[in-house]
Order: C-alpha cells, then sequence, then structure tokens
C-alpha cells in the first residue's frame, strides 16, 4: 500500500435509504483526514449501476443526480455481464473500501461478497453476521439461542399470512398495538404500527414490497428507546448509552423523526439511567455483537419497557452517519472524534482482513475416479 490509502468510498445504492446514504457519505468524507487518505466516491444508482469517480462527484457535490446517471449509463455497455462494477476496474488501485451503502444490497452482505472477491479489505461485518443481523428473523433466532432478551414475534411469509387476522395475532402475542415489519429493511422502512384489522391489512400490503417474510410484533407499553455503539473485532467496546425523547405528538421513532425533521427530538448523549441497567444493557449488546459474529461497527437500538426491563431491539451494521445519526454521536460523548472514530474502523477493517487472510484453503487432488459397483431394484426404479 502506498504512504496514503487510496479509500473507495460507495454510496447511494438500490435501496429505500438512498438518500440517507448520501447524507452519511458527506459527513464521513468530511470528517476523514486527507492526510492519510485518498478519497475516490462512487455513486451506486437507484437501480444499482456503479457510476464513474467523475459523474459520481458531481452528484456528490450536488448536481442533479437522475440526469447525471442517465447520460453516464448511455456511454456504458448495460448488455455487459460486469456493468454494474465495471467502473471500479478503471482506478488503478483501491486499497480499502469504505461502504456507506445503508439497507438492500449495501448491508446485507452483497457488497461485502464483491469486497471478498476482489480481495481487498472493508468497513464493516463480513458477508454472514452482515446478512444475518440484515434479516430481523435470523437475527432474533440466533438472540434467542445466545440467550440475549428481544420482543416476541410472528413471522409471516406471502404463503401463510392469510392464515392470521389482526385479533388472532393481539390473542398470541398479548398486545392491541401492533408492529408489522419487512424482515429485510433498515431506518423503519417498510414498518407500520397498527390497531386495528383494517391497519393491519395495509401495513402488509406495504411491507409485502420489500420482503416475503414479515415479522409481527407486540408494542411495549410506553417504552423508552436508548442506543448503543459497539466498535471493534475479537475484544469490541462499547460507548456510552444515547436516549431519545419523542415529541408528544409521536408515538413511536419512524423515518420522519431519523432523517426528515428531528426538530422536535430530545437527544440525550449519553443518557441518565441507573448504573445496574447501564451495564446490563452493555453487556447484552456486546453478547449479541459477538453471537452475530460481528466487527469492525454497529449500533445496537433498545427498548425499555415500564418496569425497567430492556430488550434489543435490532443491530445496524451500517448505522447512519448523518447529523441526526446516533452511532458518531455517542462515540464523541465516549471520548473519541468523528475523524479518531473513521481512523479506528478503517484500522478494524484492515485487521480483519489481514486475520482472515491467515486462514487455509487445501487443496486435494482428486485423482483418477474410482466407482463402486451400482445395484439398481428394478421394481423400485418402475
Amino acid at each position: 500500500m502506498s504512504e496514503k490509502l487510496n479509500i473507495a468510498m460507495l454510496f447511494g445504492g438500490n435501496s429505500s435509504e438512498h438518500d440517507v446514504s448520501k447524507r452519511s457519505a458527506h459527513n464521513i468524507y468530511d470528517a476523514m483526514d486527507k492526510e492519510k487518505y485518498n478519497v475516490t466516491v462512487f455513486l451506486i444508482s437507484k437501480d444499482g449501476i456503479m457510476i464513474n469517480a467523475e459523474d459520481s462527484w458531481r452528484v456528490f457535490e450536488g448536481e442533479d443526480e437522475d440526469e447525471i446517471v442517465a447520460a453516464a449509463k448511455e456511454k456504458m455497455d448495460l448488455s455487459n455481464p460486469l456493468a454494474p462494477i465495471a467502473v471500479l476496474g478503471k482506478m488503478a488501485n483501491i486499497d480499502f473500501f469504505y461502504p456507506v451503502v445503508h439497507g438492500n444490497l449495501g448491508e446485507d452482505g452483497t457488497l461485502q461478497a464483491l469486497f471478498r472477491l476482489l480481495k481487498k479489505p472493508y468497513l464493516g461485518p463480513g458477508i454472514a453476521a452482515s446478512a444475518m443481523s440484515f434479516d430481523k428473523d435470523l437475527t432474533k433466532r440466533i438472540l434467542n439461542q445466545a440467550g440475549v432478551r428481544n420482543t416476541n414475534y410472528v413471522l409471516l411469509t406471502d404463503q401463510n399470512y392469510q392464515d392470521y387476522t389482526y385479533d388472532e395475532l393481539v390473542k398470541e402475542l398479548d398486545s392491541e398495538v401492533l408492529f408489522v415489519k419487512a424482515a429485510s429493511q433498515g431506518s423503519s422502512v417498510g414498518v407500520s404500527r397498527v390497531t386495528n384489522e383494517d391497519e393491519y391489512k395495509a401495513a402488509l400490503k406495504d411491507s409485502f414490497q420489500y420482503d416475503y417474510k414479515i415479522l409481527v410484533e407486540g408494542a411495549l407499553d410506553k417504552p423508552r428507546e436508548v442506543f448503543i455503539s459497539i466498535l471493534g473485532n475479537e475484544n469490541p467496546r462499547a460507548s456510552r448509552l444515547g436516549g431519545i425523547v419523542l415529541p408528544e405528538e409521536d408515538v413511536w421513532y419512524d423515518y420522519n423523526n431519523k432523517f426528515v425533521d428531528a426538530s422536535g427530538m430530545v437527544f440525550e448523549l449519553p443518557v441518565e439511567l441507573d448504573q445496574a441497567l447501564t451495564d446490563e444493557i452493555t453487556d447484552m449488546a456486546l453478547r449479541a455483537y459477538k453471537a452475530l459474529g460481528l466487527v469492525g461497527l454497529t449500533r445496537m437500538d433498545f427498548m425499555i419497557d415500564k418496569n425497567g426491563v430492556p430488550y434489543l431491539g435490532e443491530p445496524n451494521t451500517l448505522p447512519g452517519f448523518t447529523n441526526i445519526s446516533l452511532y458518531p454521536q455517542m462515540w464523541e460523548v465516549s471520548g473519541i472524534s468523528y475523524t479518531h472514530l473513521i481512523d479506528e474502523l478503517i484500522a478494524y477493517g484492515i485487521a480483519e482482513f489481514d486475520r482472515q487472510n491467515k486462514l487455509s484453503y487445501d487443496f486435494v487432488s482428486l485423482g483418477e475416479e474410482q466407482m463402486g459397483e451400482k445395484k439398481y431394484n428394478a421394481e423400485v426404479a418402475k
């Protein structure tokens, strides 16, 4: 590697969180130490095509994305099966991939598999850990096996959803307020809060746009939402806890609160909880991180019920870095600046790449194939 690392930052993506990614990428780019890194940005268009560095920079600087992408694609041979990633071949030397792509095809293991095929280090968890953590159903199965408390749920699919009514789910989950969630989405996209049959049917229709697996969870009574940032590989460490207080008229932390209008939100950084509860949440987060095989970074979201019992909501393996996002803010109140945090994340990515490269893959020659005698039962074969 050169004295300065050549960083390829990917942003955008074929995801409902496309614009969130653009905001996160700006903040990360601005905080990066340009004495240490040469940063080239690559836009992933809304339909999943990587755009050349020059045009990506124009979008990054605020020019009209749709026009630039349309013009760039006219110059591409889209019949080439490698067209979606062909522009990467024009960058002579990439030392490290820094994905800032939230949601579908970004934090679900897809990009991570590409980076592994390219034999380059990258930010964040690996293929399997990313995929499992992005699927809320698989996440809960692993958390339950690891003994990490989380909310009860019923799994619906496009094959069985007609077997359940709102009233039946209310009875099974012991809650008249239900949350209907697409299994593989983030940032509250494909999530609905429902209190009757009509809302439930509308929520299913919305969630099935994004996935064929749907989770229905019972609501906790007036939960307090807190968050914790995890950083590291084999020996991860946790930040101080952060919390939010919703505007009185809002009943849950939705996409609008997270990314559009946070003017009525109160951010508690750090949040004040009694030490025993703080320790319990921290321990749950670290155990979940290890059970899911995570490395690099993750934000863990928790809810605390009215009795002071914490429940792990979900992990976010490529958390937002917008001005509202809590992952970097929680590290700032824990003593790690934005710029130093990025340095650590890159270092952890390189360390994990080096660690994985120490694994052996032996290849045994099969030699000449030796077959045993075959006996056929004619009657059974008929």
